[in-house]
């Protein structure tokens, strides 16, 4: 399997671990499976989940993974730090209304974490495919603390 950092918004600010924690490593390990892409699951049908994430200033989501085609919009602007699991740390600035699309081929993942590192809520709204080239994370697996 290969994590695909490429297809995270931002540029890198620190790469090979730079700066992570012993806690953070360890988060990201016991998250590596964690299939929750959001705080909050909105609605699920045979062929989506519609995930919410609503993030205080210094709040975060912790590590977790996707497998599935999805897509995010922010809904509020703002800005995030994110850490991904090859090592990579990336700040990233928001506007109101943006989305990106996201696909994934067979075996194909993202792990990372998602910290607001603005002054401002930061809110997102976040819409899995169930059907595609991965089978869905079960959600009955706990999530790693946060």
């Amino acid at each position: 399997m290969s994590d695909t950092p490429r297809a995270l918004a931002g540029e890198p600010t620190g790469c090979g671990f730079d700066g992570w924690s012993p806690a953070l490593r360890a988060e990201f390990e016991a998250g590596a499976f964690n299939g929750h892409v959001g705080q909050r699951l909105l609605s699920e049908t045979d062929r989506v989940r519609v995930w919410e994430i609503r993030l205080a200033p210094g709040e975060r989501v912790p590590a977790h993974r996707h497998v599935l085609d999805y897509f995010w919009t922010a809904v509020t602007s703002g800005r995030s730090r994110q850490h991904s699991g090859d090592g990579t740390t990336r700040e990233v600035e928001y506007a109101e209304g943006e989305t990106r699309h996201l696909t994934f081929g067979p075996g194909e993942f993202l792990l990372h974490d998602l910290e607001n590192a603005g002054t401002t809520p930061l809110v997102f709204t976040t819409v899995e495919f169930t059907r595609g080239a991965n089978t869905p994370l079960p959600l009955d697996t706990p999530r790693s603390p946060g």
